[in-house]
């Protein structure tokens, strides 16, 4: 099958994020064979490769990224998380569902699409990123769309190659996502000797109580596009490494995943408000990764929904849950965003895998909609 051996050859390049190691050389030349005009825009810690075919009419843009997350333990994976293996019809990989598939998928149903020499009335292009899973500081595409805006190029419709699909393919798309605010936060108390509770200042303590009223506010109700704003801890460290020593300081990760209802300005207000009513000394530093963002416009959500329909049978559901994608960086152009993908119920996750089966039911999908579009 194709779509089995091309992602086999991507799968086992662990392009572990923001690295792209090489997908780009074995996508590049495809890209060039079917006619587009491929350029490498690299900064920072990051590569890009943008593909344009075509001289008219709106611009289709498929937005993916190479990088995957790292693997964990590889002992606990029940195959090498690059070796590719197929079991039972579902390929084994890092990066199989997240989303080297896609881009598999993509490619091939492009090559067949244009293998009819159809008569184009919009151009067609690729943007792939190699740190779409890491952070900020290596370089994100936002500054590639900056370029775009500057040199007054236009992405009128994006497809973004994200697993949004749920219990089968095609189930359920995407046509916004919610913001993300994060920060570390450091409680600071006074160290000293765990035999003399008058002479400190415990931090753990002081988290504890902070910690317990921010799980119960409620950040907001959400809306008829987004769940609730959430707010979750990830990481919390403290301590000297010794039993006898109560630490100074503690070490708070947390992230909020904000819906249109709230903002960054009142997050951050709501959050300090918290730690100023119990008097809590502190240092915080706050990263915001993206604002929520809705495509409300209902051209390219209604040819997608239409694809899907068509080639099975079922119709997709709008859901626009899950974490941020680069989708976010194309609100500023006005873009037409909508994400669909395979399904995303083992993405990040030990033994990620992808089917086969499903990936040839995008392809059709994606094939349609390409057809669907040189028909309007």
């Amino acid at each position: 099958m194709e779509i089995q051996n091309l992602l086999e050859d991507l799968i086992k390049i662990e392009s572990i994020t923001p690295k792209d190691e090489g997908c780009f050389d074995l996508i590049e030349p495809m890209l060039k064979d079917m006619g587009f005009h491929c350029e490498r825009i690299n900064y920072d810690n990051v590569e890009n490769l943008y593909a344009v075919l075509g001289d008219q009419g709106p611009l289709m843009c498929f937005l993916g990224h190479t990088d995957v997350v790292p693997t964990g333990p590889v002992e606990n994976w029940s195959q090498p998380p690059f070796s590719a293996i197929t079991i039972d019809d579902h390929m084994f990989g890092r990066g199989t569902a997240d989303m080297k598939g896609n881009i598999a998928t993509y490619l091939l149903a492009l090559k067949d699409f244009l293998s009819t020499k159809p008569s184009l009335n919009y151009r067609l292009a690729v943007l792939l990123t190699s740190n779409e899973e890491g952070e900020p500081e290596d370089g994100k595409i936002d500054v590639i769309i900056k370029k775009f805006m500057d040199e007054g190029e236009h992405i009128d419709f994006c497809l973004v190659g994200e697993p949004s699909s749920n219990k089968k393919v095609g189930d359920t798309i995407r046509i916004g996502r919610r913001g993300s605010l994060s920060g570390t936060l450091k409680v600071l108390g006074k160290q000293g000797h765990v035999a003399y509770p008058e002479k400190v200042e415990n931090p753990i303590f002081t988290s504890a109580k902070l910690i317990s009223e921010l799980e119960s506010i409620t950040w907001d109700q959400g809306n008829e596009h987004f769940q609730p704003t959430s707010f979750q801890i990830s990481n919390i460290k403290s301590g000297t490494g010794a039993t006898n020593v109560v630490p100074g300081v503690l070490e708070m990760m947390f992230n909020f995943r904000f819906c249109s209802e709230s903002n960054e300005a009142h997050l951050k207000e709501t959050f300090e408000a918290v730690l100023k009513k119990q008097n809590l000394k502190y240092e915080i530093d706050w990263v915001l990764s993206g604002l929520p963002y809705l495509t409300e416009k209902k051209y390219f959500i209604e040819q997608i929904v239409d694809s899907v329909k068509s080639v099975t049978g079922y119709e997709p559901v709008i859901n626009n849950g899950g974490g941020t994608s680069d989708g976010r960086f194309l609100q500023v152009m006005g873009s037409e965003i909508v994400e669909l993908g395979p399904l995303n119920e083992t993405i990040h996750k030990t033994d990620e895998c992808v089917s086969l089966q499903d990936l040839d039911t995008l392809k059709g999908i994606y094939t349609n909609l390409l057809e669907r579009l040189n028909s309007r």
